[in-house]
């Protein structure tokens, strides 16, 4: 529950027009604290709360053909911060993306601005994921700024990076008057994050449904001038990990999100009502079950493929010794799908002679391609594991998991 409080706008005195211009009353809605909050779920949506923990659990456990988790974890992570930017407008493929980082990993210059905002997504997600690895620890107001800090370092909004709004901001229309949803005014904000923050190092509720009302009561507050929903996606892998649930592998939420983009953000209006809001609730803990267990599904039927990738790899490699250079650049394209011949030294803790070497020999194999990052710096790119991406992003992005059934509700690569 939560309630509307009444407030004037004064206006924009250099505003465009005169609706700008002038002064208007609106509602701001706030929310009620999550801790101690009594939520009840009917049977089957409890029910479904176990099934889906269990599907995350099980995402997160050994896969037959893969030899460490880490490579596929590592490119879920990179899909997710590519979703979670879309559902902002920040057009952008995994590819462009991973090119992108391994160009930032060489210490080149990152021209291309929307890159740049991804890769400030994935830093977003490695603090939240970092920030939940020892859950003894209480999570702070102070961690959440932290991780809209790594959200935003390096690109146009760094100034405002980490910094709580002292202002009224509002989603939609030209003031607040005219918005489609406005958040509490500022003077209930940081009591509000207080509570989210104890909440999150609580554990009175189930981890998914804790992870779906942290991220609800996040965006409802929206408390930083940019970033929010990027942010609060990244609270939902913090509440998952920090629980237990999401030890190494988190599910990609966001690509199911930005399918049902529409859905998505109904639920959350759904909530952000006076009275009973058990009904809105509901909506949108069903959706955020539903959401996650088609992630996991078809994140699981991607490790499959990245299983195939490997193997294939490997039979055109020929006899391949165990814990070799070449074994161990295998198994770690997935984590480093674009890649300059010292980031792969370093990776696989091996010398730049010795991974020259097994970098020409899976050239030679067509197990990676070489490629330019910039004007002239050489690089490689995993031959097949962008394009098992593209399938794996088009069942995502159709509603009924076929495109041939339905075609995708968001721009997605064409298929390969």
């Amino acid at each position: 529950m939560g309630r509307y409080v009444e407030q004037v706008w004064p206006g924009n005195p250099s505003g465009a027009t005169r609706a700008e211009r002038a002064p208007c009353r609106f509602r701001a809605y706030v929310p009620d604290p999550l801790v101690g909050a009594e939520v009840v779920l009917p049977a089957a949506v409890a029910a479904d709360l176990v099934d889906v923990e269990q599907m995350v659990r099980r995402l997160n456990s050994d896969h037959p053909g893969l030899a460490n988790l880490e490579p596929l974890a590592r490119f879920l992570l990179r899909a997710e911060a590519v979703a979670s930017s879309n559902i902002e407008g920040l057009r952008m493929n995994v590819r462009r993306l991973a090119r992108s980082e391994a160009a930032q990993r060489d210490g080149l210059e990152v021209s291309d601005a929307t890159a740049r905002a991804v890769l400030g997504n994935i830093r977003a997600l490695d603090e939240a994921l970092e920030l939940a690895s020892d859950p003894t620890q209480a999570v702070r107001v102070e961690d959440l700024t932290t991780i809209h800090r790594a959200l935003l370092a390096g690109t146009r909004e760094e100034p405002w990076a980490g910094v709580v709004r002292t202002e009224q901001n509002w989603i939609g229309g030209v003031n607040p008057c005219a918005a489609a949803f406005v958040p509490p005014p500022a003077e209930h904000v940081e009591d509000l994050l207080r509570d989210l923050a104890a909440y999150i190092s609580g554990d009175e509720h189930p981890a998914l449904l804790q992870a779906a009302l942290a991220h609800a009561q996040f965006e409802t507050i929206h408390p930083f001038a940019d970033g929010n929903g990027r942010t609060g996606r990244a609270v939902i892998q913090l509440v998952l990990r920090r629980r237990g649930v999401a030890t190494r592998v988190i599910p990609p939420v966001s690509l199911v999100l930005a399918t049902r983009a529409n859905d998505y953000v109904a639920a959350l209006d759904g909530i952000r009502a006076e009275g009973d809001t058990t009904p809105g609730l509901l909506r949108w803990v069903e959706l955020f079950l539903s959401a996650t267990g088609r992630a996991c599904h078809d994140a699981d039927g991607f490790s499959r493929d990245l299983a195939q990738l490997d193997a294939d790899s490997r039979a055109r490699l020929g006899r391949v010794r165990a814990n070799s250079a070449v074994d161990l650049l295998v198994s770690a394209l997935p984590a480093l799908p674009v890649f300059s011949v010292t980031t792969a030294a370093a990776h696989i803790g091996r010398s730049f002679p010795v991974t020259a070497d097994a970098v020409e020999r899976l050239r030679a194999a067509h197990v990676v391609k070489q490629v330019t990052l910039g004007r002239r710096n050489r690089a490689f790119e995993a031959v097949g594991l962008f394009e098992a991406f593209t399938g794996f992003e088009r069942v995502l992005a159709s509603p009924d998991a076929d495109t041939h059934l339905s075609p995708p509700t968001r721009p997605v690569p064409a298929r390969p």
